[in-house]
């Protein structure tokens, strides 16, 4: 069991080393935001080409667009040059996978507590859910109609992703 942060001191010391990306001014320079899984098989700039200030990232269990989803996405696109919106979850999430319940039996038994005060919620149907996410930002009344907004889905098995709305 890891009892401490010694190992990723060192490797930020390494990556402080070559650091060579100060000065970034803090805004997406293509214009994008990419709301995404917590998944760690998700490279989100590499899987669309982009690299370090392109875009703005939001990564949370299923890659959902929820209030605080929301609120990001309105600050990026009128304080930060979002234009476009990429919302993308992924092949063989466990969010989406996996029944509410099964996710809260399994919190419980890794903890020993019960973990039914959580809204986990898990994704029945992840083409559903995409759809609605996409409706909620398209729809928002502080997001303009001029921002494109896509739902896609990102196989975890290929790198490839697959416009879906």
């Amino acid at each position: 069991m890891v009892t401490n942060f010694d190992d990723l001191l060192a490797a930020n010391q390494a990556f402080a080393d070559q650091f060579d990306s100060s000065g970034f001014d803090g805004i997406a320079h293509a214009g994008v935001a990419i709301v995404t899984c917590m998944d760690s098989r998700i490279l989100p700039l590499e899987m669309i080409g982009l690299k370090l200030g392109d875009a703005k990232i939001l990564r949370n269990p299923g890659g959902r667009v929820d209030h605080a989803t929301l609120e990001a996405l309105v600050l990026a696109v009128h304080l930060l040059n979002v234009q476009r919106i990429i919302i993308a979850p992924h092949t063989r999430c466990a969010v989406a996978s996996n029944s509410t319940e099964t996710i809260l039996g399994r919190v419980a038994e890794s903890s020993g507590k019960s973990a039914a005060f959580m809204d986990f919620q898990a994704i029945s149907d992840q083409s559903e859910a995409l759809a609605d996410d996409v409706q909620k930002v398209r729809t928002h009344p502080l997001i303009p109609e001029s921002v494109l907004v896509g739902g896609f889905i990102y196989d975890v098995d290929t790198g490839l992703l697959t416009q879906k709305f």
